[in-house]
């Protein structure tokens, strides 16, 4: 059982679903094109290693939503204690076949069950954007307590007002699930109001494929 109880999103066996049917096609995408991979975007990397220089020592860390793995395993390699854990089963059956030296588990967002103050690290990269908007703050405030004092959260999100309901995805494969969009003011606001201390903030401009950006990364005060 959870100590905090989140809210279950209504949509949530949808998404489940959804990206169950497009891990495969995402899986060769990564491999084949570089999306979502870090090592091909200098800045987005750049952050990350920032994430891992700081949260070196400070204990295990956790990537929810780490889809293939693609950046659990990036940590594995610099050292961290890291697991990894996604909604779909289908994206973790493919983490495990990649990345065999790590840790990956079936659990959403919403169902962790995250001690107080166990954790050095936690990353929501691109991956918290399908939460509701009013479950977002409580996963968020599930996370700061998890954190240790300078334990360290990062996350990176879609910016934009609209919630786009997206009908197919990552090759045209028939996908039901809602990308809630934030203003970085209003989403630092929020990473604020479950606690945590600003520490830095990239806004990244849109791209040819991609809308604009931003990665924030927060810490729980000492």
């Amino acid at each position: 059982m959870r100590a905090h109880r989140i809210d279950r999103p209504a949509d949530l066996d949808l998404v489940r679903e959804s990206y169950d049917r497009v891990a495969d096609n995402y899986v060769d995408m990564v491999l084949t094109t570089g999306i979502g991979d870090i090592r091909r975007h200098p800045w987005l990397k750049a952050s990350i290693d920032a994430f891992a220089d700081s949260v070196s020592g400070l204990g295990p860390v956790l990537d929810v939503g780490c889809g293939p793995g693609t950046v659990t395993a990036y940590l594995a390699e610099r050292g961290l204690d890291v697991s990894g854990v996604d909604l779909s089963p289908r994206m973790v059956e493919n983490a495990r076949r990649l990345h065999p030296e790590c840790r990956f588990d079936v659990a959403s967002a919403t169902d962790l069950d995250l001690g107080e103050a166990s954790l050095g690290g936690v990353l929501g990269w691109w991956s918290l954007f399908n939460l509701p908007r009013d479950v977002l703050p409580q996963v968020l405030a599930h996370f700061a307590r998890a954190l240790k004092p300078g334990g360290q959260f990062i996350t990176a999100t879609h910016v934009g007002d609209e919630d786009a309901v997206r009908t197919e995805a990552y090759g045209g494969v028939p996908v039901r699930w809602t990308t809630h969009k934030w203003r970085p003011e209003r989403f630092v606001e929020l990473i604020e109001g479950a606690g945590l201390r600003l520490v830095a903030e990239l806004r990244l401009p849109a791209e040819e494929f991609t809308g604009p950006g931003v990665v924030v990364m927060a810490e729980r005060p000492v």
